[in-house]
């Protein structure tokens, strides 16, 4: 098996009485499609800040990028790209602006960040809308921008919080073929969703309830072991046992 790319032993994280996530345990390979699934609420945010090194745990251990959750948090920062569940770059620059301050916060240099933006505005099929107000363009363009910023500096693992949200199901196949592509160039890509049909383009999926994981391994496996025929089948059988 591949090395470790992110790794937890009883993870958890507690707002006062509230057990947002209890004992997670999980092991991603390097260049796994890794879906993390559950409904709103569940507990995965929670989760993935915790291991972007945005929010320190209350319990348990983990690693990053080979990285301590607790003491090398703001290392972890520098290794990962991390796509928040909000859209949250700025609505009055145009993406290419949005691209350059991004990759100013990134400390590129001038000549890096500009031969960066033309590759990732290409690549994500932004060129056309470079110079357009990012509040202009459709969700699934936003999201496509939103993407192309933590991409800036090249990070190998990319941590996607609910990137298909709100989106239709054409834009959400598009930015699939986006994953499916970052994960042949050798990232590590962890994507948290509510929508159970995207399980089926990942390598491994777990299933998250009330803070816990509830089942874990590849969609084949999960789909034979509780005998249905998709994974939103499971996921019904599952909640409701």
């Amino acid at each position: 098996m591949a090395p470790c790319a992110v790794q937890t032993e009883n993870l958890g994280k507690r707002f006062g009485k509230f057990e947002a996530v209890k004992n997670l345990n999980l092991a991603v390979a390097e260049g796994e499609i890794f879906g993390f699934l559950g409904a709103n609420g569940a507990g995965k945010t929670t989760a993935i800040r915790m291991l972007c090194g945005l929010l320190l745990p209350s319990s348990g251990k983990g690693r990053v990028a080979g990285l301590d959750i607790y003491k090398e948090n703001e290392k972890i920062k520098q290794h990962i790209g991390y796509m928040s569940q909000k859209f949250s770059l700025y609505e009055d620059l145009t993406p290419a602006e949005n691209v350059e301050f991004y990759g100013g916060v990134y400390g590129l240099s001038r000549q890096a960040l500009l031969k960066k933006r033309s590759e990732l505005l290409e690549e994500l099929g932004l060129t056309e809308q470079a110079e357009t107000i990012t509040q202009a363009l459709p969700l699934g363009y936003k999201q496509r921008l939103a993407l192309s910023c933590a991409l800036l500096h090249d990070p190998q693992i990319v941590f996607l919080d609910e990137p298909t949200g709100g989106v239709d199901p054409e834009a959400r196949r598009n930015f699939w073929d986006l994953i499916y592509h970052m994960a042949q160039q050798g990232k590590t890509i962890f994507v948290t969703t509510h929508y159970m049909d995207e399980a089926e383009y990942c390598n491994r999926v777990s299933i998250m309830y009330q803070g816990e994981i509830i089942a874990l391994g590849t969609p084949k496996e999960l789909k034979q072991k509780y005998g249905k025929a998709s994974m939103q089948e499971v996921f019904i059988h599952l909640v409701d046992r």
